[in-house]
């Protein structure tokens, strides 16, 4: 490892092109908008953010029913490919044993409401962008995710609310559910007003990452190479989520150690 070679560990795809950005590397027409100086044209920061998109299907219990609180909150409940779809394992749904109103919506956090569905799209085509807000390092950056802008994920994400509505109709639960609270009948009628459901209630799945992604050099949007370089500049790396070029089929956390791992052993080796 060169004595001068600097790596960028933050956190993760929020913290490393904002790093960058401030420090001058990002899309020069960018930065001239906040006032900063371009060290380096490097296009490709702060772009291809990606995520988790995930929906919520929640039924309001029985009266009587034992909401436990303390016991294993979310667990797997099931891994499928979409219909007509060619990536393996692209849907998911998590079972929330106690749903409580979600607190962007001025829920109190443990007040009982029910069970859910968490529903969860992966590798989506859908990729957004992160920005800076202000040349000040503590003011949070804008995050446009784009969720459900292409019609490929609208399609699998309609595929996984009908799924979770299905299962909660299945007579396995007769005994737990007392009704469906969202989505309604009606956001179920049609792909139109399921579409508007979804577009209003999709949120994070907190596996945000690919805003530094990896590539070669001939990508005008690839910001570091394989061995996590920054292209365009020497004696820099960045070992985080934001050098997937797309979020991965899992929690990002044990990949993101993993690239961690494997850079420092570049590093180590001169590679």
């Amino acid at each position: 490892m060169a004595e001068a070679e600097q790596i960028v560990l933050s956190s993760g795809a929020i913290g490393s092109p904002q790093i960058m950005l401030l420090s001058g590397v990002g899309p020069a027409d960018h930065l001239k908008e906040l006032g900063l100086p371009v060290v380096h044209d490097l296009p490709g920061v702060g772009q291809n953010l990606r995520d988790h998109p995930m929906i919520y299907v929640t039924f309001k219990t029985k009266e009587g029913h034992p909401m436990d609180g303390f016991a294993p909150r979310v667990q797997m409940g099931l891994r499928w490919t979409a219909e007509g779809s060619d990536l393996r394992n692209d849907l998911m749904i998590f079972m929330q044993s106690y749903a409580t109103e979600r607190v962007d919506r001025g829920g109190e956090r443990m007040e009982p409401l029910g069970i859910r569905m968490l529903g969860v799209l992966d590798l989506a085509m859908s990729a957004g962008e992160l920005k800076l807000t202000s040349t000040d390092p503590v003011e949070q950056p804008s995050l446009d995710y784009r969720y459900l802008r292409d019609p490929f994920d609208r399609r699998r994400m309609r595929e996984l609310v009908r799924t979770c509505v299905s299962l909660g109709e299945h007579e396995t639960f007769s005994g737990i559910v007392e009704d469906r609270i969202e989505p309604t009948d009606e956001e179920l009628a049609s792909d139109d007003a399921l579409d508007a459901f979804c577009a209003r209630d999709a949120t994070t799945g907190q596996h945000i990452s690919g805003t530094c992604k990896m590539g070669p050099g001939s990508d005008n949007m690839a910001v570091v190479d394989q061995h996590g370089r920054v292209h365009g500049l020497e004696n820099l790396r960045i070992a985080d989520a934001s050098i997937m070029p797309n979020c991965i089929r899992a929690n990002t956390n044990v990949t993101t150690m993993m690239i961690g791992e494997r850079i420092a052993d570049f590093m180590r080796s001169g590679g």
